[in-house]
């Protein structure tokens, strides 16, 4: 399955004014979030070939490009290490519930950069709602999630600093 999103069209008449004229070109952009076990140049391929596919049949004179500019492999971590406990712990002591761990679409290249090259899990923090509209025109976030983000991270960085002094003690065997 894909979550395809188109993200916009470039060189064709927008908004409520009546164009009669035919631009020379336009350009749309879209978004593909992968899930995990998918490969992005596989999944590029079958998407172009599928387009180019659908532009034959439609029988237009018109000239195709397609490319993709950015493809990532889809990200996931180990939730059950003490990263994520660290974090499940301070969003349940900040906000008075355990988390749900859901997965949600996203694509920030770094996290996996990071996570392969540290070979350690990473983490993705919340501290917003699904309403905040993130990336979006309106993006926002309220005053009591700010607040309460920071309270979590710095929840986040004492529980975790526990747990890799109890990690510590255990291999010298010291307390």
């Amino acid at each position: 399955y894909l979550l395809f999103s188109i993200t916009g069209f470039y060189g064709a008449a927008y908004g409520i004014a009546d164009v009669t004229s035919i631009p020379k070109s336009v350009m749309g952009k879209f978004s593909i979030r992968l899930v995990p076990n998918q490969d992005a140049a596989d999944i590029d391929a079958k998407v172009e070939a599928y387009i180019r596919k659908l532009h034959q049949q439609s029988g237009s004179k018109n000239d195709i490009d397609v490319k993709a500019t950015v493809s990532v492999k889809a990200w996931l971590s180990d939730n059950t290490d003490d990263n994520y406990a660290a974090g499940m712990t301070a969003q349940e002591r900040v906000y008075g519930m355990k988390p749900d761990l859901t997965r949600e679409g996203g694509s920030i290249p770094p996290i996996l950069t990071l996570q392969d090259a540290t070979n350690s899990s990473v983490m993705m923090l919340p501290i917003g709602q699904a309403d905040d509209g993130a990336h979006s025109q309106n993006e926002k976030m309220s005053e009591r999630n700010y607040i309460n983000g920071a309270k979590v991270l710095g929840t986040y960085l004492n529980e975790l600093g526990k747990a890799q002094k109890t990690l510590k003690s255990k291999k010298t065997g010291k307390k």
